[in-house]
């Protein structure tokens, strides 16, 4: 067996991995890089919009013979799960190669090709995978193990083939609301050991943040919102189940009424029953805002399914400032304008996702606006990563015979802890 990482090497995001045994190949994730040369965040609508000539010119597109053009294609694709660092490449990959992933991967790539310009996996493409169940790709055998990280369906896989085992984790983390499944998988390799383990290390080079559980985390946005003297504003993913149930729960403790936004909306429908999810649209503790540049683009275009599935519980921006502090609403920058300067005193924003991205200018201008009616913005966030000691411990834990860091600005660091590390170089072949 051959292992081949194409992208993310060095660097967090753009996973791009190759399995090779006897002539089946398999590609591990097709992402799209999260961060520069220089360090620096990509802007991820730009990358989107970008032709495959124009990312193969920038030297995102990464070398991996047949998966975009050519013959000899891959066999299949794997995705570990939705996040555009591992699918945001899909759309450019040959449309005859079949993608392996969960339902609730394709649920979540619906959602964001509906409402974030992302893109949605096909059905004549899409396998559904499912859990703990083993699938035969020509000279290998895939089972995949639910994993827990800041988005619904996520997984990682074993790939065994003529008696070799490559376990890669995808993304993962031990500090959020299901520990018992990063347990699953130890207890499933229990005395077989795997040859290599390939892994993520995201804080490996980033440091943790806020070092909170996402149940700690998710008392702590209680305490805040009951302590709103107005209306709070919510912003983060909506893929982020846990961190949607987070904030549902806090409306409901606040005796509040959770404002969806149409985006956030559509996810509620797509994943409220695999999740177990109360779905406060339909308890009648909900009400959807629908922001004015969806508006518009339903005047220009036509409405679609998902924008009406909810809409008998519309409520106006009107409506909410009658009474801002009955509200928690879900927030994003290009909603300030919906308030035309009327955002009532003392707002709380609860920002809930990665600290750089609220150093760019339109979060900037969100501060600005709070900081005239005596408002502001409060940092509730905990990585969906796990941190670097847990990844140490859950290393350990699977004993491979090999560990190969990958999704890390600092791979070496995992030498600290093991003396059988591989650190690859992007392109460069690793017989297992």
């Amino acid at each position: 067996m051959q292992l081949t990482i194409f992208r993310g090497s060095k660097e967090v995001g753009g996973n791009c991995i190759e399995v090779q045994s006897g002539k089946t190949r398999i590609i591990l994730d097709v992402g799209m890089p999260l961060f520069d040369e220089q360090g620096q965040a990509h802007d991820g609508f730009s990358l989107g919009r970008m032709t495959i000539a124009e990312l193969e010119a920038n030297g995102i597109i990464p070398k991996v013979p047949g998966l975009f053009s050519g013959d000899s294609s891959p066999d299949a694709i794997l995705l570990s799960h939705a996040h555009l660092d591992h699918v945001g490449l899909l759309r450019h990959t040959n449309p005859s190669i079949p993608v392996y992933a969960s339902k609730g991967t394709s649920k979540m790539m619906l959602a964001g090709s509906v409402y974030a310009n992302q893109q949605e996996l096909s059905r004549d493409r899409f396998r559904e995978i499912k859990p703990k169940q083993a699938v035969v790709i020509g000279d290998m055998t895939v089972t995949a193990f639910p994993v827990d990280h800041s988005i619904h369906g996520c997984f990682a896989y074993l790939i065994e083939a003529k008696g070799k085992r490559i376990l890669y984790t995808g993304d993962l983390r031990l500090h959020g609301k299901r520990p018992e499944e990063h347990n699953q998988i130890i207890k499933a390799l229990d005395g077989i050991r795997p040859d290599a383990l390939v892994v993520e290390g995201t804080h490996f080079g980033f440091d943790n943040g806020n070092n909170v559980t996402e149940d700690a985390l998710q008392n702590q946005i209680v305490d805040h919102v009951k302590a709103a003297p107005t209306l709070v504003l919510a912003s983060f993913s909506p893929q982020h189940i846990d961190r949607l149930r987070s904030f549902i729960s806090a409306a409901n403790e606040a005796k509040r009424t959770f404002v969806a936004d149409a985006y956030t909306a559509f996810v509620l429908h797509l994943i409220s029953f695999d999740a177990k999810l109360k779905n406060p649209l339909k308890t009648g503790n909900g009400r959807v805002y629908f922001p004015d540049t969806l508006k518009e683009k339903i005047i220009q275009r036509g409405t679609n399914r998902a924008n009406e599935i909810y809409r008998d519980t519309e409520i106006t921006m009107a409506k909410i400032l009658e009474s801002p502090e009955k509200y928690v609403m879900v927030f994003r920058p290009s909603m300030l304008g919906d308030f035309d300067g009327r955002i009532p005193s003392k707002t709380l924003c609860l920002y809930s996702t990665w600290h750089g991205y609220s150093q760019r200018p339109y979060w900037q201008e969100v501060q600005k606006s709070l900081d005239e009616v005596d408002g502001k913005i409060t940092h509730v966030h905990t990585s969906g990563h796990a941190h670097s000691s847990d990844i140490v411990e859950f290393s350990r834990a699977i004993d491979a015979k090999r560990i190969i860091p990958i999704h890390s600005f600092e791979p070496d660091a995992f030498k600290e802890h093991f003396s059988n590390v591989t650190i690859s170089t992007d392109g460069e072949a690793i017989e297992i």
